[in-house]
């Protein structure tokens, strides 16, 4: 379990399946089978070295997530999960990927501030409500505005600098998380 707070931005060394990133600070207490969030995605850390880590990508992550886009130097967030007795500054985030959005906008507001649109696929809607909580590419965000399958969330000038989102430009594919809270939900509803 992650909460969407990124600790840091590492970058590809090596591309899926066999994906390689390069970071620091996500190392400090991992070994070989932790959990390590890759823009999102709860991968297996396995060949770590001082320095990097690689994590296998399955077929069915590669179909649902963008990290069969990554290229050699391409920026990704990274996140270790959250430890038992940790502050959860973020929102409960499993790294299971939904699917991906299609980047509309990133626009620059007065203080640094951002407004991110994001193209969410149709079928996740339901699931997205004004205030509620939505991951993209591991970030834990607050919807601000919605407009049919557009979500539109405020970033500030911090989250813009530790995460890809500097790096991020209109047409990109991002990793889309919804609340799993409101899929528990509507399922017992479902049932009943």
């Amino acid at each position: 379990m992650f909460t969407g707070i990124v600790e840091e931005a590492g970058h590809v060394l090596a591309a899926a399946p066999q994906l390689r990133i390069a970071c620091e600070r996500v190392l400090t207490d991992a070994e070989e089978g932790s959990s390590i969030a890759v823009n999102g995605v709860c991968l297996t850390a396995v060949r770590i070295e001082p320095g990097s880590f690689g994590a296998d990508v399955s077929p069915e992550t590669m179909s649902r997530t963008n990290l069969g886009d990554l290229a050699e130097d391409t920026v990704v967030n990274l996140e270790r999960p959250l430890a038992v007795g940790d502050r959860l500054s973020g929102h409960i985030v499993q790294g299971h990927v939904d699917a991906t959005g299609e980047l509309l906008a990133l626009d620059a507001l007065a203080d640094g501030n951002w407004w991110l649109r994001v193209r969410v696929p149709r079928e996740l809607t339901r699931y997205t409500i004004h205030k509620g909580s939505i991951t993209i590419d591991g970030i834990s965000l607050t919807i601000a505005a919605l407009d049919d399958d557009i979500v539109s969330v405020a970033i500030i000038p911090h989250t813009f600098e530790v995460t890809n989102l500097r790096n991020r430009k209109p047409g990109d594919r991002v990793n889309i998380e919804v609340d799993q809270i409101a899929k528990y939900v509507e399922n017992l509803l479902r049932r009943d």
